[in-house]
């Protein structure tokens, strides 16, 4: 009778370690836009064509400055600022022809990105806090688009065509190693 028993709570305990790690939190980041792809906001950002593509056209391809989510709007100032350890007889044309359009200037920044976190690893040790993995896949693209009197004037990208992190955490005390930070940041240091 106890070997049947011993047995059993031995396949109990193994289906409960294969079984928990499909509770382990996954999550989605997605700045939401037309592509799908790195690959796909890359193309339509090459489509742009300096001193003839304009805001009705930029909206075609995908990049809409009036609906598009996360964009962010920058004057001539705040273009003038992100460029001034660089000379402006060095600039780009179209980048000094915004800082000399002032007002007439506008630039805007497109975030688009799709990362998927899953955490991974053995439950117990994640679900009471000694160790968490999480694994996370993606893309991430930027682009700035600089426009003077409603046509581009310049354009830049950059960012990441594949993300694949791995962040692993590990708390050699568990579940009270964060309570303790908590005490930590509440008493006030002399």
């Amino acid at each position: 009778m106890r070997p049947v028993l011993l047995r059993l709570m031995m396949v109990i305990c193994l289906l409960l370690q294969i079984g928990c790690a499909s509770l382990l939190p996954k999550g989605k980041n997605v700045t939401e836009s037309a592509w799908s792809d790195y690959a796909e906001a890359k193309r339509a950002f090459d489509a742009i064509t300096v001193g003839r593509t304009t805001v009705e056209d930029l909206k075609l391809l995908g990049f809409d400055i009036k609906s598009s989510p996360n964009i962010k709007i920058l004057n001539y100032l705040e273009v003038a600022s992100s460029v001034q350890p660089i000379p402006i007889a060095e600039l780009d044309p179209g980048l000094q022809a915004c800082i000399r359009a002032r007002s007439d200037c506008r630039a805007y920044v497109f975030e688009p990105a799709r990362i998927d976190s899953k955490r991974v690893g053995n439950f117990w040790l994640d679900i009471f806090n000694f160790r968490r993995k999480t694994h996370q896949t993606g893309w991430r693209f930027k682009a700035l688009i600089v426009f003077v009197n409603h046509t581009v004037a310049y354009k830049l990208s950059s960012g990441e065509p594949q993300v694949d992190t791995m962040d692993d955490k590990i708390n050699p005390l568990g579940p009270i190693q964060a309570p303790v930070g908590i005490l930590t940041r509440l008493v006030p240091t002399l």
